[in-house]
């Protein structure tokens, strides 16, 4: 019938009937279920993922619907894996599921944003001035109009503005910075840049051509455990998750695998199938003891008192009572525990040990000339003295003995692990022990603070004519564990039941956890790697890294992962997964991100110190360098305060430094040219004299901080932000929350190094400049919101550590509204930069200060005493005692066309990563064929990079990960340097190219590279290590081995050579701030730990309406029950954190599965969601790190020596933050700061 017809109430066709007229069959319209039909129609499917640092990496298929994106699933078409291998997906978590949301969300940002009054100010000055940059000038140079804008940063009042206004106003401010005080005082951040490689070098490529900053994320974020550079001299590298199914034991430590590994969580739970046991290792009943045999709870924040009371379980059942040839051949072959320690005489008349052995300690060198100081030493079995192939004196200088071959001097050797048998006497050796220091919060066991062991030594004579006595690493291992190894050593322990560091008895004092736990499961994990040649792994996260001494607590997991030979086995090792780190292309991505196919080498810096230094978070510092001291060290040679030891290690080279000098680097050149000297010689006769000093040094100045700074990719002030008010007093000049007292005002220890100023500059920062696709806490701060593309809505690439494949992200529809990606963001600012700065800036002379880089000659630096030469204890030598001196041609106006054009530097010095270089023409030559060349301009017949698809191209094509040619050539080049022969690994992918329209039909595996430590096969799953164990290629550390010794002056000093427990410090954030009003509620205070959270990934997804839905709709804060009755707080009270470093307000989640003495806040939840205002400090609450700062490590600083060498996020000072205590107590009053009439009055519940 018709339609028409259907609307009439009578004239309707009777139906058929059926089932004895008791139905009727009816003829009416159906049209409405077209409207369910329609909802789940779409015109096409896209590939992309999420670069959200959650190291899922995972494929989604995008639906789009009349231009829309409408909804994402999970894509289903990984390659396969082998058949004894579960495959990887399905892959995803309800947070990627949700994303679409933020695509047409009121929080999407939609047009460029500027704050009011500074735009104002901007358009006034134009009016004036013709000229841009005179127009910044104007503003810049008048302090009330500074103050005008800087002080209402966070206070709202944005308005809408145009790309081109603001890449004018971008571009100016800018070139006057430059100009006026120079190119390293333009900073930018941007977090890990595996997530959205090209998004991420749009801003680091921008900033490299102008000799800008690039800032570190991995160290800053605590991702970074320093234990793995110090050990391997690697940053970090771990396997893929589906070497977990290998394994045949597993320790969760620290690591809620199905709450923040989601998508790989299905791995760990398969594996149970097979037998492997899964024991979990956590203070709070999280997550992943669900899916554990076994749950561990120590108390949070001694975890080495654990690792070591497992520790001497393995070494006195497995390595002594019952040896393992397994476990002691493995550590012969694959460990520095053969190598000889010379032992230095302290005053009490005891023994310390010293540094390690070289051969150039010996007559002749033990015929060793090229390096011999950093060639190491052992004993043979025969009884010789041999310097082994591999160590780091073998890398650089010579050719073909770089590699583990059981060899020295051409002759085969077997080393001795221990002197014990053909030792010449038996020493007194000290060690340092802090577990006795008192602590309120932490327990200890008391004990002398030096406990003198006994050890067997052999006496050698040097080449001095001087006899000393020397012991080896695996005897001082064995010492400092507490093992007896008969020698009459009343300080070694009987048995496990003897309360003596580092016994099980002892542990259990420590931890709280049950000695008979610590012995089997320390028994179980050696017996199932002795059985399985080292299939028993153990799984890190961020629980454990975020501690101050977060170094010994991975150092105490590594050891016992060492003792039991599992690093680099299939199924064993380490497996630290914070932070999406591993991007696979890095050699085809370096020269695109920092531009050294244009200029070599680019500013970087750790932020860690550049945040303390900048945000003056280290004029309220109370922990004192003497209070890490060993009680071995001399604290004579160690005074200052802690940004002392930051200012001698930029000093000396060892860290970078930003800005540099206290002047502008651009300067330089003509200052050097009156004197008739180079750039570089000049800087190094001025920096002798004091002409020129290290801005660091004069922090205060006024001349030596940031001006702008770009944010991209990062919710740096409400995510990472350490020190969160520390950075809005001093680097926005906006209110803040700090509740403590400057150094200026209180008795603490003032620096040596810096000069104090009485007032630290607040508002250093000219400009912020944010790029975000939402409005973020970051944005609310900034002076400049620029809206980026959404992850659908632009080309990009992924990869990461917990699978082999690198797949896309897709422009499945355009950038909504006035949104750009990133690359094109930074380009029309690259554009309008390079129009702006003529008449200002031209073809300029740069003075880069270069730290002393890991994995070059320059770590081969001093290898013996540290020596400043402002001290006058030696030359300034720059790559030696000091920074390199560089200098770098930079021509501005050419700035645009560089940014858009593959350089020459390619062509002239190659490219490589990691100690390897090779040449790489054939590469340049296939992308002119490929993005075609500019046709005219500065970059003339250069390869074209217009579009960010073009920037994919060329870091697939040049990284030896997806063009096998390239990784043929790479395994060559390592080839030379080891003598042995490694392109067998590569030699049949030689013809495979990986382009990106591959990737977008189907996630594609990397093909194994040299510069990383695992294979890509289909033999084996990938796991770090493997090539060092199975291909004899050295580990980047002094001793070419796994580096359980640190024998650095400033470790031993510190009480660090080996493994110890060290408790929490005392950051006295409660004992020292200023004087609260009480609200008539009890306060306590409770350890703040920050852990990932469930409903978000950091601070993304956190005011996600889905995921706001299914959490607690804003903030929340997690005490244990007993806590929460002494507090009279109830589960959803509001309540408040507070210490010296600020406060913060959220709701209350009392629950048993957290332990009293602890509170956690998981980490990152915006300030912008549902949020009443402090009652301590009458703003609006803070996010987590409100109540956090900065605290840096000294031996985190040290650089130029082997492995302890500074490198980009592999090593460097460290954002931790779970040291921190906070009060805590119910809110009496909650006040919404709206006038809206909701503010109420919180009272007692009976």
């Amino acid at each position: 019938m018709s339609k028409l017809l259907d609307r009439f109430r009578y004239f309707k066709q009777k139906g058929d009937t059926f089932a004895d007229g008791h139905g009727q069959v009816m003829y009416t319209n159906r049209d409405w279920e077209d409207s369910y039909r329609q909802r789940w129609q779409f015109d096409k499917i896209v590939r992309s993922t999420h670069g959200v640092n959650c190291t899922g990496s995972c494929s989604w298929k995008i639906y789009v619907k009349n231009g829309l994106v409408t909804w994402e699933t999970q894509q289903t078409d990984y390659p396969r894996t082998r058949p004894d291998l579960p495959n990887h997906e399905p892959r995803g978590c309800p947070r990627g599921a949700s994303y679409s949301w933020y695509l047409y969300s009121a929080n999407r940002l939609k047009y460029p944003l500027v704050r009011k009054r500074l735009i104002e100010l901007w358009r006034e000055a134009l009016s004036r001035h013709s000229d841009p940059v005179l127009a910044w000038e104007s503003i810049m140079n008048d302090p009330q109009k500074c103050q005008s804008y800087k002080q209402v940063r966070g206070h709202g009042g944005f308005i809408r503005s145009n790309w081109k206004e603001l890449n004018q106003l971008i571009a100016a401010a800018n070139v006057w910075t430059i100009k006026t005080y120079g190119p390293d005082r333009v900073a930018g951040f941007s977090p890990i840049p595996a997530m959205s490689m090209v998004s991420y070098a749009a801003g680091t490529r921008y900033l490299s051509l102008l000799g800008g900053t690039c800032l570190s994320f991995y160290d800053w974020y605590c991702d970074l455990p320093p234990a793995s550079p110090m050990t391997w001299g690697e940053q970090t590298d771990v396997p893929e998750s589906a070497d977990w199914y290998n394994s045949a034991y597993i320790i969760a430590w620290g690591s809620n695998v199905p709450q923040t590994r989601t998508p790989d969580a299905h791995f760990f739970t398969e594996v149970r199938y097979k037998g492997t046991k899964t024991i979990a290792i956590t203070p709070d009943y999280s997550e992943v003891a669900k899916l554990c045999d076994q749950w561990l709870a120590p108390k949070q924040g001694t975890d080495s008192a654990l690792a070591m009371a497992m520790g001497h379980v393995i070494l006195k059942e497995f390595h002594l009572d019952n040896p393992s040839d397994y476990f002691l051949n493995y550590c012969r072959r694959y460990t520095d525990m053969p190598m000889l320690v010379l032992l230095d005489e302290h005053a009490d008349g005891s023994y310390v040990p010293g540094r390690m052995m070289r051969a150039s300690d010996l007559v002749d060198g033990l015929g060793e000339a090229n390096n011999p100081e950093w060639k190491t030493v052992a004993l043979n079995s025969t009884g010789e003295l041999v310097a082994p192939n591999g160590s780091i004196g073998f890398r650089w200088g010579e050719k073909g003995k770089w590699n583990l071959e059981a060899v020295a001097a051409g002759v085969e050797t077997e080393l001795s692990l221990s002197l014990l048998g053909q030792h010449d006497d038996v020493a007194g050796v000290a060690f340092p022990y802090f577990g006795g220091n008192e602590n309120p919060h932490f327990r200890s066991v008391r004990q002398e603070p030096v406990l003198v062991r006994k050890l067997p030594v052999k006496r050698l004579a040097l080449a001095d004519g001087s006899e000393r006595m020397v012991v080896s690493v695996y005897d001082l291992v064995l010492a400092n564990y507490g093992l007896d190894r008969g020698l009459d050593d009343c300080h070694s322990a009987n048995n496990y039941n003897d309360v003596k560091a580092y016994t099980p008895a002892w542990g259990e004092q420590i931890t709280g956890v049950p000695r008979r736990h610590i012995e089997t499961i320390a028994r179980e994990f050696a017996e199932t790697a002795h059985k399985t040649h080292g299939r028993s792994m153990i799984i890190l996260g961020a629980g454990v890294n975020h501690w101050y001494h977060m170094d010994m607590n991975y150092r105490g997991m590594i050891n016992m992962l060492v003792f039991c030979g599992c690093v680099g086995q299939t199924g064993g090792g380490w497996a630290h997964y914070v932070g999406q780190e591993k991007l696979r292309p890095q050699t085809g991505w370096l020269p695109l991100a920092f531009a050294l196919d244009w200029n070599r080498p680019p500013r970087q810096m750790n932020s860690t110190s550049f945040f303390y230094n900048h945000a003056s978070q280290w004029r309220y510092e109370k922990l004192t360098a003497q209070e890490l001291l060993s009680p071995l060290a001399d604290p004579a040679k160690f005074s200052g305060h802690l940004i002392d030891f930051n200012v001698r290690a930029e000093r000396m080279g060892w860290l970078p430094s930003a800005p540099q000098l206290n002047l502008n680097p651009l300067s330089v050149k003509a200052s050097a040219d009156k004197a008739g000297l180079s750039a570089a010689d000049y800087t190094v006769q001025a920096l002798k004299s004091g002409a020129i000093r290290f801005a660091c040094e004069q922090p205060d100045s006024g001349h030596n901080h940031p001006r702008n700074l770009f944010v991209w990719r990062s919710n740096l002030l409400g995510s990472s932000g350490k020190g969160h008010e520390y950075m809005l007093k001093y680097l926005l000049g906006t209110d803040s929350g700090i509740q403590g007292e400057a150094l200026g005002s209180s008795e603490g220890i003032k620096p040596e190094e810096v000069e104090w100023q009485s007032a630290a500059i607040e508002g250093k920062l000219d400009l912020l400049v944010t790029l975000d696709f939402r409005m973020s806490s970051t944005c609310l701060f900034s002076d400049i919101v620029l809206p980026t593309a959404t992850w659908y809505e632009k080309d990009d690439m992924n990869t990461s550590d917990m699978h082999p494949f690198i797949h896309p992200l897709s422009a499945a529809v355009d950038p909504a509204w006035e949104s750009k990606s990133d690359w094109e963001i930074y380009k029309g600012i690259a554009s309008v930069f390079s129009e702006v700065c003529v008449g200002h800036l031209g073809q300029e002379t740069d003075v880069v200060l270069h730290p002393l880089q890991h994995d070059s000659p320059a770590e081969l630096a001093q290898p013996f005493d540290i020596l400043d030469w402002r001290k006058g204890e030696c030359e300034l030598i720059p790559g030696k005692t000091a920074p390199n001196i560089v200098v770098v041609e930079r021509d501005y106006p050419a700035t645009y066309e560089r940014f858009t054009s593959l350089g020459p530097l390619l062509d002239k010095l190659g490219n490589g990563g990691k100690g390897i270089a090779w040449n790489t023409q054939d590469e340049v030559d296939f992308l002119g064929k490929l993005n075609y060349t500019k046709h005219d301009g500065p970059a003339k017949g250069r390869p074209r990079i217009d579009t960010a698809l073009d920037a994919s191209e060329v870091i697939l094509a040049l990284a030896p990960e997806t063009n096998g040619q390239v990784a043929v050539k790479a395994w060559q080049a390592l080839g030379e340097m080891t003598g042995r022969e490694h392109t067998h690994l590569a030699i049949n992918k030689e013809d495979e190219k990986i382009r990106f329209r591959d990737i977008q039909a189907q996630p594609r595996k990397i093909i194994s590279s040299p510069t990383w430590s695992g294979l890509e096969s289909e033999h084996v799953s990938y796991n770090a290590g493997y090539t060092n164990v199975h291909e004899l290629i050295p580990w980047r550390t002094l001793s070419g081995r796994q580096q359980l010794y640190q024998d650095h002056a400033w470790m031993r000093a510190f009480g660090e050579s080996l493994v110890a427990y060290r408790p929490p410090i005392d950051t006295r954030s409660v004992s020292e701030m200023r004087e609260i009003p009480p609200n008539g509620f009890p306060e306590k205070a409770l350890n703040f730990l920050t852990p990932h959270q469930k409903w978000g990934i950091h601070s993304t997804y956190s005011e996600n309406l889905l995921m706001l839905t299914l959490s607690r709709g804003g903030p929340i804060v997690w005490i244990s029950e007993a806590d929460a009755r002494e507090l009279g707080i109830e589960d959803n009270d509001w309540i408040e954190a507070f210490n010296a470093n600020g406060a913060l307000t959220a709701r209350a989640v009392v629950s048993q599965r957290v332990p009293p003495g602890m509170t956690m806040m998981y980490h990152a939840q915006e300030r912008i969601m549902n949020i009443p205002g402090s009652e301590v400090t009458g703003m609006r609450g803070g996010i987590h790190n409100s109540v956090t700062r900065v605290c840096p490590k000294p031996t985190h600083m040290i650089g130029g020596y082997a492995q302890l060498a500074y490198g980009f996020n592999y090593y460097g000072t460290v954002g931790s933050n779970r040291d921190e205590f906070i009060m805590i107590r119910k809110m009496k009053n909650i006040n919404w700061l709206d006038d809206e009439g909701r503010d109420q009055v919180q009272e007692t519940k009976k």
